[in-house]
């Protein structure tokens, strides 16, 4: 497999590192500009495409990244595989800080942001009850292990909008709900991972017990980053690690590959030029 495997960095997260022969590319999309440059090289001799979610510097709000033109980017120089790494908040004791974890399921409780592709003249609707893939969650989940970190597999995210950290009462609400997490980003780049067709999945790095403890201080920025800090050279341990077996492919019979099949509702006949144009690097297999 040729095709670079694509990964986003979240906060602490702005570099990969041990990436070799590096060329960054400034690529310009339909929707705009990536949050960044993509930097293209290798890894463990495997292609891989970084791009950090929020800038070199960490300069823009999770309600201010521009998606979809993230993830159009790291389609449009060949990425099949997208690993979003991303710090998260826990909702449940077990959840420590200091560990990995690989969430299964979503909870979208954001209002401020696009996260489709679709509209314009074309209707999509793409299935979306398991939005993580199972395939790429096991190699990570079977990486950690052999690396022995404290990983886990599964579990609910909720996806605020931010930037604000919960308030307590919202924090016990989610903690009641049952959910394990809670961050402000991965919600948004699943639909439009599944959107794109990329076979995707969140490596969330614990950093904080949220605010549902009644008697513990709240999510604090600082404290954040210094747990985020320790917590990314597990994660960049863990991508390198998984790198040789990636660079396989995902399984033919993979969801996400082929999730545009159905999805599709306008006949390409009532489709504007504009739009059939703009997402031809999505859908122009299907006849549009």
């Amino acid at each position: 497999m040729t095709q670079p495997i694509g990964i986003l960095g979240g906060s602490g997260l702005y570099s990969m590192a041990g990436v070799q022969d590096t060329t960054t590319r400034l690529v310009e999309t339909p929707f705009g500009s990536p949050s960044d440059s993509v930097v293209l090289g290798t890894l463990e001799g495997v292609p891989v495409a970084f791009l950090a979610r929020h800038g070199l510097g960490h300069r823009i709000l999770p309600s201010e990244v521009n998606y979809r033109a993230n993830l159009f980017a790291l389609k449009s120089v060949g990425c099949a595989i997208l690993i979003s790494v991303s710090a998260v908040g826990s909702l449940q004791e077990r959840h420590a800080p200091g560990t990995l974890r690989l969430p299964d399921q979503f909870i979208d409780r954001t209002h401020l942001r696009a996260s489709t592709f679709f509209g314009e003249g074309l209707v999509g609707h793409v299935g979306f009850a398991d939005p993580t893939s199972a395939w790429l969650r096991g190699r990570l989940l079977a990486a950690g292990r052999e690396l022995g970190l404290a990983i886990e597999d599964g579990g609910t995210y909720v996806n605020m909008e931010g930037p604000a950290f919960s308030t307590r009462a919202e924090s016990q609400l989610h903690q009641a709900w049952g959910a394990d997490y809670i961050g402000m980003t991965q919600a948004t780049e699943a639909k439009l991972a599944r959107e794109a067709e990329l076979v995707f999945a969140t490596l969330a790095l614990v950093t904080d017990y949220d605010a549902w403890r009644a008697h513990a201080a709240g999510a604090d920025a600082a404290d954040i980053m210094a747990v985020m800090a320790a917590n990314v050279g597990n994660a960049q341990a863990l991508l390198r690690r998984v790198m040789e077996e990636l660079a396989q492919g995902p399984p033919p019979d993979e969801p996400a590959r082929h999730a545009l099949a159905t999805a599709l509702i306008t006949p390409p006949a009532k489709v504007p030029a504009a739009t059939r144009e703009r997402l031809r690097l999505l859908i122009g297999k299907y006849g549009y």
